[in-house]
């Protein structure tokens, strides 16, 4: 996947430790963090293990499972205050909507590269370019065909949109990032993010071999703008 698409920073493996099961022998983050910080650690090469005593994002730590939502979040006025929305109802609207984990059903998450992940995963993570995700779309879409749908209140990028969603859905999911993410991460303006189920990555990568054989080099020479614009050199010329 790398190789083919040129991403600059490896896919991120993602496990859900739910609750009965052992931990990993994999470290804790060593101060509190997000669960978009614990996704950045693992794109820079990091793999590493929160639990819920070192999240520190409340609206995080409700989608996976692991507290209760705060009242503040619920009603929508922490959401309003931050300028997200017109309203506390507004707010309110858009967080009774989303998707979360049954709450006590997880112990912790652990996040990684996905080459050297030393647990089974079950949700891999891309941040990258519009264009990377576009060929990945298609790659699941490769064979079966038809339109893909995606979810998303442009809020809980990471936690919800592209690691609850494809979870609970079992099927890729996109999001363009949140407020969260992009204010606590280096993410770049430019990138986006997917999710896709763990058992849906080889189908993926087979299909974007196939893809990269003729229609991503096409695209990727862009013969057809080239034609454009050099005809359109030839006449003012």
């Amino acid at each position: 996947m790398e190789e083919i698409l040129g991403l600059d920073s490896p896919p991120i493996a993602v496990k859900i430790v739910k609750t009965g099961e052992t931990l990993p022998s994999v470290k804790s983050l060593p101060q509190k963090s997000r669960y978009c910080q614990l996704l950045m650690l693992a794109r820079k090469g990091q793999t590493l293990m929160l639990t819920a005593e070192d999240l520190a994002c409340p609206a995080a730590k409700a989608a996976l499972g692991l507290a209760p939502l705060p009242e503040k979040i619920s009603t929508g006025e922490m959401l309003c205050t931050l300028g997200l929305f017109v309203s506390k109802e507004a707010a309110a609207r858009t967080m009774k909507m989303i998707p979360r984990l049954n709450l006590g059903s997880t112990k912790a998450v652990v996040s990684g590269p996905l080459k050297n992940f030393p647990v089974t995963p079950d949700i891999i993570v891309v941040e990258s370019i519009p264009e990377h995700v576009m060929w990945l779309c298609l790659a699941r879409n490769f064979k079966e065909g038809g339109r893909l749908n995606f979810s998303s209140s442009i809020f809980q990028c990471c936690c919800v949109d592209v690691t609850v969603v494809p979870y609970l859905t079992g099927d890729i999911n996109i999001s363009p990032g949140c407020y969260g993410c992009r204010e606590a991460t280096d993410t770049p303006p430019e990138h986006m993010f997917m999710g896709i189920p763990a058992k849906l990555l080889s189908e993926v990568v087979e299909s974007l071999e196939a893809l990269s054989k003729k229609a991503m080099k096409t695209v990727r020479e862009k013969r057809v703008y080239k034609l454009y614009t050099g005809s359109k050199e030839e006449k003012t010329g």
